[in-house]
Parts: structure tokens; C-alpha cells; sequence
């Protein structure tokens, strides 16, 4: 009885939980997804349009990523490169909400299209696209050039495709000097690099710095060799190789260079008059080495030209890279907690002007040497190409220049070009007929007189005007309110009948002056309030159109070569230094 009396229990216990499943609920009903309002979402989130991959290989890698979404089912996303399709995807396990991430492991250089094709159940097509690009390798810029680290998110000496050892945790910061990232110092870290194939009788560095001067003293750039003493942790092996370094001195930091050469060592002591204070932003160091001469430059500047007797690089097989470890820590030179960039290392010794050279070139933030390409090889830009412009070998660097001709010229739009400071150098050979164009105008447009435009008010136009014996360059620069004229007279004029040779053009432009030179020498220089770029979306080369055309100022036919913008105003001693390197 108690038995039965259990399964009754069990069976009411049971009927009671089903029974209340639904109280206060609704019951679960089918609903039917309705019709396909609208064609998928697709969101392509890797590469970002614009990407540029900066590694030394030539074929490397990318990484794609993407999400689409739909209002009732995805049915296939295709993914295409370059047109050529690398991946499909028709089984998911959300068919509304779709993300995916793979990599593409062949990628060449040059400019690439990445295209994401999703299609819907009722055959609805939505195709998304990014544009990226693989810059090319590296290949050395300057002379002698054995080393280059860019710093922008690696550790690569980019000239020889190898990564350098890191020890302890250094970092990157976006307060960069030169491209988009630096070194970042950190405590107890640094890199090192075998120096095989870096050392020889001639031996220069160059490198951007920022400093942090705590703590207060620090190596920078050491190649020492292993100490032979009975305390190595003191690491003061002197007598080889080289050191570069920082030390307090009545509250500044003065820079020094200490050399061996076998039996003893010498140091590069500069005056106290070129040590930083606190807060300093970004300069310019680099230092050359000979058996006789050891030579420190800041900012392009000697500060410091010391006799020595000697260099011995025995048993210097590393270097260390913003620490004085683990090869001379005796002086407390440990880590520098300090920003580094663009470090270079040569075979040879630099001369003054190729050191002035390195430091306007990192500032230059446009080119066009027109070999074969009217491309810009900084950004990879293309312009937008008007008539029918070519190329002549009759070039001034490398294997073509720039060959004008009747209603053609180049623009490229201004995005990056617009700063407070500026400055353009080119090599020109001047073709007189006809009588007058435009070289190189950054201006606004003419709302008043469309037809025949003369709006001065903003930018800049860089111009030539006289006869077939007379050729005046001028610069006209507007402030916003008002324009200025920058107009040499004789001294900036050559004779096309005599002179049919190549010339070195550049201007610059700061918020106090203007100056106009020709190979290297002022032809016309004044005060200036400085300039405004309303309006200044289009750059317009060889050629005064579209914005500059009311006084005739049409295309040249002359030819170009070498054609480079910089970020701020240069110095005389810069320009010349630009002008020789070509």
C-alpha cells in the first residue's frame, strides 16, 4: 500500500510541473522570418583602406578581417584580391552575423585592392573594398649607408633584413621624429646587433633623439668588447671600440663620445655650451670616426672635433643600442629611458653636407624623382594627370625626368602638404617658349572669375615670366588677407640663350619670411606673417592651371627632375646640402 501510495505521489508531483511550465509564460511559437528587406551589411575592418605593410621582405603577409550582416540569412561571402578570389565561406554558425579573420600569406609589392562579396538567400549583392599597399625593400639612400632602423613597429635593420636582440621590454611611441613610430626607452632594456660587416677604419652614426634625462646619466650607442678584468659587471673595457653616452653636468645632459684604439681610449668631450636642458624635444645627433678623428654634429652642427690615435675594433663583435649594457656599465650607463628614431649606420666618414642632408631629408615629406612614374614615393600617391606630359633621359638624377608639354601638368591633392612651414626644391631646365607658365602652385580657387582664375589671397605660386633671353622665377605667397611678392629682379633671372643647363630651384616659406633661391644662393628673400591654406586642395605642377591662369601662367615645357616638399622652412646650408647630394 505505501507502495502504490508512492506512485500516486510521484505521477500527481509530475503532472503538476508540466501542468505550470506555462503559467505567466507565453508558449514558444514558430515565427516566419518574413520577406528580404534589403541586401547585406559588409564591413571590412582589416586591412584599413590606406594600410601600408613596411617589411623588409618582398613577399610577405596580411591579415584579413571582416563582418557582414544580413536582415535574414547570409548565403556565401567571397573574398577577392586583386580580383582573384583566395576565399569563400557558405557555412555558418550565425547566418545573420557573419565575422571572419585568416591571412593571406602572398602578398607582393606594390598597391593591392582587397574586395569582400557577400550574397543574401534571395540573391541580394553587396561588395565592400580597401585599398593597401607593400612597400618595397629597402635599399640604401645615402652613401656608405650599412645600417638602417626605422623604428616604425619593429626592430629590423632594414638594410639587411635582420632583427635585432631585444633585452628586457623596450617599446614604441607615435611620438615619432620621422614615419610613425620610435624607440621608447625603457628600465634595464635595450637592443644589441652583431656588428659583423658594420666596422672598418671609417665609421659614422646618425640618429633623431628625445631625451628623457632621468635617470641622469646613460649609454646610447655602445660597440665595446667583452672586458678581461676580474670584475666584468664593472664593464669599463675601454680600450676597443666605441661609446656614445650622456652625463649630468651642472643640470644638463652633454653628450660624449669615448674611442679606443688598443692601449688606450679618448673622449670627445664637447663645451658646455651644447649640452640639452630638460624638455628638449627632438635633435639631430651623429658622430663620424677615423684613426685621427673623432667629430660629434647636433642638428647639423659641429660641436665637438677631437684629435685621436687610434681606433681598434678587437673582440667588438655587438653593439648595444640605447644602453651603455652589457658592454660598459662601470659609469652607472645603463638603459636610456629616451626616444630614439631613424638610426643609420655607415662604412664611411660623412661630410658636413651629407650630415645636413640627413637631417632636411627627414623632414621631407613629398617626392617625385619621375623615374618612369609621375608617382609620389613617400605616400604612394598618384596624381591626377592632365594632357599628355612625358618623360626625357635627359635627366639631372636617375633615368628620366619630367617633359613638359602643351596643356599638361600633374595634381595631387594637398592632404599632408599643409604646414605652417614649407619648403620645395627641384632641379629645372627652362624652355622659354612659351614665354610665361606656372612651375609649382598651391592655391585656392577663383570663385569670381572661374574662367581666368587669380585668387591670391591663400598658398602659394611659384612662376616664371620674361623672353626667349630673360626668365625671371618669382614666388607669390598669400596670408590670408593679402598676398606678397617675392620677385628677384636680375638675380633671379637666367638666360635661356646661354643657359640651357640644368638649375637648382627652391623657395621657402616661414611665418616671418619668404626666400627664393637658385643653386644654392638667396635671388630673393623678405619678411613674411606666414601663410594660409584656405581653399589650397589641389597642388598643381608644371602648370599655373587650374588655379593660377590669369596672367597667361599656363603650362611649362620645360623639364623637371628631383621634385621634394619639406615640412618646415630649410636653411640655406640645407638647401645647398640638398642640391649637391643630387
Amino acid at each position: 500500500m505505501k507502495t502504490l501510495n508512492k506512485y500516486f505521489i510521484a505521477l500527481f508531483t509530475l503532472s503538476t510541473v508540466f501542468l505550470s511550465c506555462d503559467n505567466g509564460i507565453d508558449k514558444i511559437t514558430a515565427v516566419s522570418p518574413g520577406d528580404d528587406s534589403g541586401a547585406p551589411i559588409v564591413t571590412v575592418v582589416r586591412p584599413a583602406n590606406g594600410f601600408e605593410i613596411q617589411v623588409p621582405e618582398a613577399i610577405t603577409s596580411v591579415n584579413i578581417e571582416f563582418k557582414v550582416q544580413d536582415d535574414i540569412e547570409v548565403s556565401l561571402i567571397k573574398v577577392k584580391f586583386n580580383g582573384e578570389e583566395i576565399a569563400s565561406f557558405n557555412d555558418f554558425l550565425d547566418y545573420r552575423i557573419v565575422n571572419r579573420a585568416f591571412t593571406f600569406d602572398n602578398v607582393p609589392t606594390g598597391s593591392h585592392v582587397l574586395t569582400v562579396e557577400a550574397t543574401d538567400i534571395a540573391g541580394n549583392v553587396t561588395i565592400s573594398t580597401t585599398n593597401f599597399s607593400k612597400a618595397p625593400p629597402y635599399t640604401p639612400l645615402f652613401r656608405g649607408e650599412t645600417f638602417y632602423m626605422n623604428f616604425d613597429g619593429s626592430y629590423s635593420d632594414l638594410v639587411t633584413n635582420k632583427d635585432a636582440t631585444e633585452v628586457g621590454g623596450p617599446g614604441f611611441t607615435s611620438d615619432a621624429r620621422v614615419g610613425i613610430n620610435a624607440y621608447r626607452g625603457a628600465a634595464d632594456s635595450y637592443l644589441t646587433f652583431p656588428t659583423a660587416g658594420l666596422l672598418g677604419n671609417e665609421f659614422s652614426a646618425s640618429f633623431w633623439y628625445k631625451m628623457n634625462d632621468v635617470p641622469n646619466r646613460a649609454g646610447i650607442f655602445t660597440i665595446g668588447r667583452v672586458p678581461e678584468d676580474v670584475t666584468p659587471a664593472n664593464n669599463n673595457h675601454r680600450n676597443f671600440g666605441i661609446r656614445f653616452f650622456r652625463e649630468s653636468r651642472a643640470g644638463r645632459q652633454s653628450f660624449r663620445l669615448n674611442v679606443g684604439n688598443g692601449t688606450t681610449a679618448v673622449t670627445a668631450l664637447p663645451p658646455a655650451t651644447a649640452d640639452l636642458p630638460t624638455g628638449t624635444d627632438w635633435v639631430h645627433f651623429a658622430f663620424t670616426i677615423t684613426p685621427t678623428k673623432a667629430i660629434i654634429y647636433l642638428n647639423g652642427e659641429v660641436i665637438i672635433d677631437r684629435d685621436i690615435t687610434g681606433l681598434d675594433w678587437t673582440g667588438c663583435d655587438i653593439m648595444s643600442i640605447m644602453s651603455g649594457a652589457p658592454r660598459y656599465t662601470w659609469f652607472n650607463h645603463f638603459s636610456d629611458l629616451s626616444f630614439m628614431d631613424d638610426l643609420r649606420l655607415f662604412n664611411t666618414v660623412l661630410t658636413p653636407s651629407e650630415i645636413l642632408n640627413l637631417v632636411a631629408k627627414s623632414d621631407r615629406i613629398f617626392s617625385v624623382p619621375f623615374n618612369g612614374s609621375f608617382n609620389e614615393t613617400i605616400t604612394r600617391s598618384s596624381p591626377t594627370i592632365i594632357g599628355n606630359p612625358t618623360f626625357t633621359t635627359d635627366a639631372k638624377a636617375g633615368i628620366n625626368a619630367y617633359k613638359g608639354a602643351t596643356d599638361a601638368y600633374l595634381t595631387f591633392a594637398t592632404t599632408g602638404l599643409l604646414n605652417q612651414e614649407f619648403t620645395a626644391t627641384m632641379w629645372y631646365k627652362v624652355n622659354a617658349i612659351p614665354d610665361r607658365a606656372g612651375i609649382l602652385v598651391m592655391g585656392p580657387p577663383d570663385t569670381a572669375n572661374p574662367t581666368s582664375p587669380n585668387n591670391r589671397s591663400s598658398g602659394f605660386r611659384f612662376f616664371r615670366e620674361g623672353s626667349p633671353t630673360n626668365q625671371t622665377f618669382k614666388l607669390n605667397v598669400g596670408n590670408g588677407t593679402a598676398d606678397s611678392w617675392f620677385d628677384g629682379g636680375a638675380a633671379a633671372s637666367i638666360n635661356p640663350a646661354t643657359n640651357s643647363d640644368w638649375v637648382h630651384l627652391a623657395f621657402s616659406i616661414s611665418n616671418t619670411e619668404s626666400v627664393v633661391y637658385i643653386n644654392g644662393q638667396v635671388v630673393s628673400r623678405g619678411p613674411f606673417s606666414g601663410v594660409n591654406w584656405d581653399g589650397c586642395d589641389v597642388l598643381s605642377i608644371m602648370s599655373g592651371a587650374p588655379r593660377f591662369t590669369g596672367f597667361n601662367h599656363f603650362s611649362d615645357l620645360s623639364v623637371m627632375d628631383e621634385l621634394a616638399i619639406y615640412k618646415r622652412a630649410l636653411s640655406q646650408a640645407e638647401i645647398m646640402a640638398v642640391m649637391t647630394a643630387n
